[in-house]
């Protein structure tokens, strides 16, 4: 990655892995280097890769949401030998532009220090020369300010300290004064030296409406270079108030990341048979009864439909019609869902070569009481994931929904000026996917009103009137926690740490169920580890709902109220570090929704567990 910055001629280098780039080091990312802190720039300022990936599926999704009619995925861009990463890779701005100068202030032995505030331009070679004509390091600044929208810009300090009286015009007389040696907020103070004004930084996390300290966003984008603001539009229409950001912080970049299995088209023969009687045959045909005597008793039509079943033929014929792609209309996990449900059954478990897709069903055991309630479980010998990087969001993360989307509109900022390609990476790997009576969920979710209510009280109050957000309900729930206990339970025996093993989980008309797999960047995979937890998994869901009975902070984690403004926990029922909460990278809604006591029963209640009796 080289890294510049406006005006100067400087140029650093640094490393990152590929995958890294559609997560902590997307577009628009606030890094800190050894040297120097960088924004990343925007897909044009990125090498084009030659390495493109093919996934029908997650393209067209991605170019609806983005509007676009077409789009293509490659890989991040990577240079072979170090003497090339000043020319390909990602280049990055150096941002922000304001740094402190360590120079040791007069009062450094009383506990405050005092440092000059110094722009970019006020620097030379780098460093700051003080009125003494020493030279000093500079530092960049901790705190700039964004916007909801993405919108991200330097603070103006000058501003800032002067709110109450016009600016001094003193030149290189800003100064932040620290005291003690926590670096809270509370401690930091901006001084004029030329007006001795003087403003606390507490002030500046105050935003409102009517109240912005650090005024109203510009919409710049620096990321995307130069000239390239856009209107920032919020509330009522108009500008948000900047708000405070610390580019460390954990809420400066939200990646919003479209993943994908993929899924062999099972209905790419069916569609080529119809192709060559559509014209003659097809194209007017009435109803699905007429459908059927056609394909009874008209021999070319028999001939050509003989291996599908009618409501496959007709939901195409009606696809058709309505000029629509089925693999736009159905959701992402829908299609991934209705592919497990059906996994014909093969002669041997022996992989094919050149595929991207194999699973096998396996004869499950009645062994408990618990079992009962699985339907059934496949072996998924190979898959191959894909994840693309669509854009990304400050402050709030914005997650894809229970069926696997993305909303078309809110808040996400945009990673290039004319999105004509997205940076994507694929994994191969192999897991187990695990069915459930759907009845019974389905009896079970009417029986737990109770507890429902109680999570979606908690969940408006967390989601503070945004209508785009949506309570998944408690299927989701349930299923999400038996999910992270099922993976700290297989952890000890399939040779994977947890945080190698990903989720996902499906909730849909067709069938309810969870995916646990894992992948690597290699083209081979893995080596069979959850393939061999799905043979046995009677066993392994008997040590996941005993781990999710007790958890070593109960009773207090058992009885938290998702709804408490004390803790403030609103996406949490009986859920903590203790008991269900697991590595970030594995969890498909950053540990949200969790509640195990709809899993088992605990030691507060046990009236809402869907596993009421696992032996």
């Amino acid at each position: 990655m080289a890294t510049r910055r406006r005006g100067t001629g400087g140029r650093a280098q640094a490393q990152v892995r590929q995958s890294q780039m559609l997560t902590s080091y997307g577009p628009g990312a606030l890094v800190d280097l050894p040297k120097d802190a960088v924004l990343i720039g925007g897909l044009e300022t990125w090498s084009s890769s030659s390495q493109v990936i093919v996934e029908e599926r997650l393209q067209q999704k991605a170019a609806r949401i983005l509007g676009v009619p077409h789009i293509e995925l490659r890989i991040p861009p990577a240079a072979e030998t170090a003497a090339d990463q000043a020319r390909t890779g990602v280049k990055a701005w150096r941002f922000p532009e304001w740094f402190l100068a360590r120079v040791p202030g007069e009062d450094d032995d009383n506990d405050v220090r005092r440092r000059p505030l110094v722009h970019a331009s006020a620097a030379r070679d780098g460093s700051y020369y003080s009125a003494d004509k020493k030279k000093h390091a500079l530092q960049p600044v901790r705190f700039v300010q964004a916007c909801p929208n993405g919108h991200i810009s330097d603070i103006n300090w000058r501003r800032f300290v002067h709110h109450t009286r016009s600016d001094c015009g003193a030149m290189d007389s800003l100064i932040l004064e620290e005291r003690g040696t926590t670096g809270d907020l509370g401690d930091l103070v901006v001084v004029c030296t030329g007006c001795e004004s003087r403003r606390p930084v507490t002030q500046a996390r105050t935003f409102a409406e009517d109240a912005a300290p650090l005024g109203y966003c510009r919409g710049d984008r620096p990321w995307l270079g130069q000239n390239a603001n856009e209107a920032c539009i919020g509330q009522g229409g108009q500008p948000f108030p900047n708000r405070l950001l610390i580019r460390t912080a954990s809420n400066a970049y939200f990646a919003q990341v479209l993943n994908v299995i993929h899924i062999p088209d099972r209905d790419r023969a069916l569609r080529g048979a119809i192709d060559g009687i559509w014209a003659m045959y097809l194209k007017d045909v009435p109803s699905l009864d007429f459908l059927k005597q056609l394909m009874l008793f008209m021999p070319p039509v028999q001939h050509a439909l003989k291996d599908f079943e009618p409501m496959r033929v007709w939901d195409e014929i009606v696809r058709r019609r309505q000029g629509a792609s089925s693999a736009v209309e159905k959701p992402i996990k829908h299609i991934e869902l209705e592919t497990l449900l059906d996994v014909p059954k093969a002669l041997s478990e022996d992989i094919p070569e050149n595929t991207d897709f194999f699973a096998t069903p396996v004869d499950i055991k009645k062994s408990s009481k618990a079992m009962e309630m699985v339907d059934s479980v496949v072996l998924v010998h190979r898959l191959r994931e894909v994840k693309a990087l669509i854009g990304f969001t400050r402050f709030e993360a914005m997650n894809a929904d229970i069926d696997g989307e993305l909303a078309l509109g809110g808040r996400r900022a945009a990673i290039a000026r004319e999105t004509t390609w997205l940076p994507a990476v694929e994994t191969h790997g192999e897991g187990f996917f695990v069915s459930f009576r759907k009845q019974a969920v389905d009896a079970w979710a009417k029986q737990v009103e109770p507890r429902t209510q109680a999570l979606q009280k908690a969940f408006q109050i967390h989601a503070n009137g945004d209508e785009a957000q949506r309570f998944p309900g408690p299927r989701y729930v349930m299923l999400h926690s038996l999910a992270h206990l099922l993976i700290t339970a297989v952890s000890l025996e399939c040779g994977y740490g947890a945080s190698a093993i990903s989720e996902r989980i499906y909730v849909g008309e067709q069938g309810v169920g969870i995916l646990l797999y894992t992948g690597s960047a290699h083209s081979e995979g893995t080596l069979g580890g959850l393939v061999e937890v799905g043979r046995h998994f009677d066993q392994h869901l008997k040590n996941a709902l005993e781990l999710g009975r007790l958890c070593s902070n109960d009773p207090v984690c058992s009885q938290h109220r998702p709804d408490s403004t004390l803790e403030a926990r609103y996406l949490h029922g009986a859920a903590c570090h203790g008991c269900l909460l697991i590595a970030e990278t594995s969890c498909e809604r950053h540990n949200h929704f969790l509640d195990r006591s709809l899993v088992v029963p605990t030691v507060d209640s046990s009236k809402w567990a869907f596993f009421k009796d696992s032996m």
